[in-house]
């Protein structure tokens, strides 16, 4: 058994994961130059999201066939990805008030580095109501794919679907050519993944030669804070949303934690999204819940980002010195449960939406407070990403079951089965098309 684990990607990705943690550690410098391993890969992996979104909503509404169920589907989506985020605002509002990691820093606003946070100050004032909802609509057809924008290839793939649904036998002669495609590009998604434990290499190599061991010291208490907030919100409140659809949050999170260890990598939650899709299927959810929730889930259901951004904040606020009164937190959370919708798909998303954040609470806390939590934000982008997947991943399960397209039997077998070998994924992703 042994012999052959090495073959496994995900022992692969673990081993390289540890390697990139001590060679960052024991030489910085050379763990920084492993920047382009972790950035090619993740870029590997964008290359490729837009195109296998587009065609998974497409086939799947097309297959479906009802154009009211997908908009049933969409709206009961977007309604528990709502009351999920507005939790976890709430809980690291309240998690960051009892803990008081700010408390005792007692930084002087004119200690701090403006340059640290000037990129991220001009980014946020870009994201207004306005500019986010414009955002989603592109500039031609073809740019949403070539911007590499979520939301916009969600727009265009779901006008493509309504269209194509009502296109009559011309449509269903397209649907055939695109569920042909889809099965290369699975196939696509596969070859990629060979490379993750490069991509995770290069990645930790970088955190650690870049920002240090000691970076987690100094800060550690706000990082303990938020990664305990994050645990306690996905084996409490998803662990409740789970139990009460029917399945266990553990068994679920065995099933995809290759997915998991992947994120944890690369620190990005979009390295896993082509083979979430896949296992969600493989679990028994319907191919068309899946390409419309999931996808979906990615821009209005983060809830890892939302507990962040709040802890952050109002660590900002303690280590400055700033009182702030209900009133103000009421506001803050106000204002997250807008700003937290655009955090996908920024560069630097946390520390931009944290920013455009506090610039609403009437100058009370200073932006360039940011810069206390610039050096540990990589670290603390794997506890928002896991948690961000996870959610997302159990978010597909649960409208499934409330749809009736969650065959949990195959649920069960593909639980006690675990998950596939990549070789496995690719077959299994022809199958499903």
């Amino acid at each position: 058994m042994w012999r052959g684990a090495y073959k496994n990607l995900y022992v692969q990705v673990l081993v390289a994961v540890v390697v990139g943690i001590a060679l960052g550690h024991l030489d910085p410098q050379l763990g920084q130059r492993m920047k382009p391993f972790g950035d090619g890969f993740i870029s590997l992996v964008k290359m490729i999201i837009g195109p296998v979104i587009f065609l998974t909503i497409v086939v799947g509404m097309a297959r479906m066939g009802d154009l009211r169920h997908s908009g049933r589907i969409g709206f009961k989506a977007l309604v528990y990805f709502e009351v999920l985020t507005t939790l976890a605002l709430v809980i690291g509002l309240v998690v960051a008030n009892v803990a008081q990691p700010g408390v005792g820093i007692a930084v002087q606003p004119g200690d701090l580095d403006p340059n640290k946070t000037a990129s991220y100050v001009e980014a946020a004032k870009e994201q207004t109501l306005a500019g986010f909802l414009l955002g989603i609509i592109p500039r031609s057809l073809v740019s949403a794919f070539v911007d590499n924008n979520l939301l916009q290839v969600l727009l265009v793939a779901v006008l493509f679907g309504v269209a194509m649904t009502g296109a009559g036998p011309a449509g269903r002669r397209l649907l055939d050519l695109l569920d042909e495609l889809s099965q290369v590009l699975f196939k696509i998604v596969a070859l990629i993944m060979r490379a993750a434990p490069i991509g995770a290499f290069g990645a930790m190599a970088f955190s650690i030669g870049k920002f240090g061991l000691g970076m987690l010291v100094s800060l550690g208490w706000l990082m303990l804070c938020v990664y305990a907030t994050c645990a306690a919100f996905v084996f409490g409140v998803l662990g409740v949303v789970a139990r009460l659809s029917g399945f266990s949050l553990w068994r679920f999170l065995v099933y995809i934690r290759r997915e998991i260890v992947l994120v944890a990598g690369t620190s990005s939650s979009e390295s896993a999204l082509p083979r979430l899709l896949l296992r969600l299927e493989q679990a028994g959810c319907d191919r068309s819940v899946v390409g419309l929730v999931l996808p979906t889930g990615y821009s209005f259901n983060l809830d890892g980002t939302c507990i962040y951004l709040t802890m952050a904040a109002i660590f900002i606020a303690q280590a400055l010195g700033v009182s702030l009164t209900l009133y103000d937190e009421l506001v803050l959370l106000g204002v997250l449960l807008l700003t937290s919708k655009g955090a996908a798909g920024i560069t630097g998303a946390g520390l931009t939406t944290l920013i455009a954040t506090l610039g609403a609470l009437a100058g009370k806390v200073p932006v360039e407070g940011v810069a206390l939590v610039v050096g540990v934000d990589r670290f603390m982008s794997e506890a928002r990403a896991i948690t961000n997947v996870i959610g997302n991943a159990v978010a597909t399960m649960v409208v499934a079951r409330w749809e009736g397209l969650r065959d949990d039997e195959k649920m069960k077998a593909a639980f006690a089965a675990g998950p596939q070998d990549q070789t496995a994924d690719t077959a299994s992703a022809a199958a499903a098309t």
